[in-house]
């Protein structure tokens, strides 16, 4: 069986690093904002263009999958839940919520190392 090397020094994917991005790619398009249907698909396109644009520029060796999901606040709540199989030393997700008064968002970060 051949080994396989990643192609740069770092070792497994930096969740901390890849949430404080996004997060600040949520804060910038929702920040200020209360819900409004209208503009829901704007938001999450914005989202997920801007985040997957922060994180590219990065330059890590990965591939990146971005969803998000805002949903108006009520008493039901808001849940998700994912599950993926993938070598767990190299790859990795992280979840970012986001909330204020009116809204609840949850974007979600998949990373799967590019190994040649």
């Amino acid at each position: 069986m051949e080994v396989y090397h990643r192609p740069c020094d770092e070792v497994g994917f930096n969740a901390e690093e890849a949430h404080n991005v996004v997060k600040e790619c949520v804060d910038a398009v929702l920040g200020g904002e209360d819900y409004n249907q209208n503009n829901i698909n704007q938001w999450t396109a914005s989202i997920v263009e801007q985040s997957l644009a922060h994180l590219v520029k990065m330059g890590k060796a990965y591939k990146y999958i971005v969803t998000c999901a805002v949903a108006q606040r009520s008493a039901y709540g808001f849940h998700t839940a994912s599950s993926c199989f993938w070598d767990t030393t190299s790859d990795g997700t992280c979840t970012v919520r986001w909330e204020n008064r009116t809204m609840n968002c949850i974007v979600n970060i998949f990373a799967i190392a590019i190994v040649l």
